[in-house]
This record gives C-alpha cells, structure tokens and sequence, in this order.
C-alpha cells in the first residue's frame, strides 16, 4: 500500500524560505512573490491547512488580528499611502485558490490604479461585478 505524499513538503509557504513582515504565535505574513500592488503582503498560517473553514479558532483570530498589524509595516514601507486596501483569501481551487495553504491577502490600492473600482471583489465573477440598479436584475 503506498501513501499518499505529505501536501507540505511541496508547498512554498512551508518551506517558509521569505523574510517575514511580521510573526504570531499561529500566523506569519511576508511581501508576495507575484504582487497584484506595490506591498502587497500575505498573512500565512504556519501550521499546513488548506483553508479557512480547516483552521483552528486561534488561526482565524490570529489571521484578523494580524491585518491591521501587516497593514501598519506594509505603509511604513511604502513611498506613498494607499487610498484603499482589498483583504481576502480564495477559498478552494473553484474560488481561485492555486496554493493549498491558507493564506490571506491584504493589497495596497490607489486611486488610478485600475480604469473602474468600483465593485472590488465582486469582480472575480466580472458579469456581476456592477450591481448598480437594472443591471443586478437578470
């Protein structure tokens, strides 16, 4: 009977080869390697767990607490300051998801930055991304 291989010894958040922003009991954040924005940063659980819904109660806390912390270091690093930040993780491969480790995004935004902002995350599904009235109702 063969087993299945260990999911950390190919992840890139366990080899934890970063230079980390920022360390908690539970959580680590460090600078993305494929950023969306200048500082855009990522706040990791250190125990391997694919997703949200798997972490423990102390991960979830830890990863919340860990925004605003993970935002004062990203600012202080930064020339200018964001006008505006998207926060959020893709939760499974049909949300997005590419590396199996749960992770959260926090990305710096200015005005500008994009022709139309409006809708933020909706847009990850781009024929809903405007809700404004007569065109949400289809």
């Amino acid at each position: 009977m063969s087993m299945s291989p260990d999911p950390a010894l190919s992840c890139p958040f366990c080899a934890r080869d970063f230079e980390p922003l920022y360390e908690g009991v539970f959580v680590f954040s460090v600078l993305d390697r494929f950023p969306v924005s200048e500082g855009h940063a990522l706040l990791i659980t250190r125990r391997h767990v694919a997703t949200w819904f798997e972490a423990s109660v102390e991960e979830q806390n830890e990863l919340t607490q860990g925004i605003e912390m993970v935002r004062r270091v990203v600012e202080l690093r930064l020339s200018r300051r964001p006008d505006g930040w998207n926060v959020g993780f893709n939760s499974g491969s049909a949300a997005g998801q590419t590396v199996a480790h749960l992770h959260l995004h926090l990305i710096p935004r200015w005005h500008g930055d994009v022709e139309d902002p409006r809708g933020g995350v909706r847009g990850v599904i781009p024929a809903r991304r405007d809700y404004s009235p007569g065109k949400a109702e289809r």
